[in-house]
C-alpha cells in the first residue's frame, strides 16, 4: 500500500527539484559557459603549462586538461546563470548569457586584428 506522498511522487514523475530542474537554467549556464570560457583561459593556460611539466603520460594529459576546462566552464556557467536568475529572472539571465556570447566572439574578432 502506497502511502499519498509516494503516490504524489510516482504521478508528479518528478525526478530532481529546485531551480536546476528548469531547462532555462541548464540553456543559459551554456550560454555563460561558452561567454566565459576566453576569460577562463588563463587559469586552464597554467594547468597546461603544470601539466607539461609533470611527469604525466600524454594519454593522461590532454583527457586530464580536456575535462579540466569543460568543468570549470560548466560550473562558473551554472553559478553565474543561478546568481543572474536570483536577480534578474531566468529569461533575463538566459538573454544576458546571449549578450555575453556575443560581446565574447567580438572581442575575440578584435584581437584577431591587432595580432598581425
Amino acid at each position: 500500500m502506497l502511502s499519498s506522498t509516494e503516490a504524489a511522487w510516482m504521478v508528479s514523475y518528478e525526478v530532481m527539484g529546485g531551480p536546476l530542474a528548469d531547462a532555462s537554467v541548464w540553456r543559459g549556464a551554456l550560454l555563460w559557459a561558452i561567454a566565459l570560457y576566453v576569460p577562463l583561459s588563463a587559469p586552464l593556460s597554467k594547468l597546461e603549462s603544470s601539466l607539461e611539466d609533470s611527469e604525466l603520460p600524454e594519454s593522461v594529459r590532454q583527457p586530464t586538461l580536456v575535462i579540466s576546462s569543460l568543468l570549470l566552464a560548466l560550473v562558473t556557467g551554472v553559478v553565474t546563470q543561478l546568481g543572474f536568475s536570483w536577480a534578474l529572472g531566468p529569461g533575463w539571465a538566459s538573454s544576458l548569457g546571449v549578450v555575453a556570447v556575443g560581446w565574447s566572439v567580438l572581442l575575440i574578432l578584435a584581437n584577431t586584428g591587432k595580432d598581425d
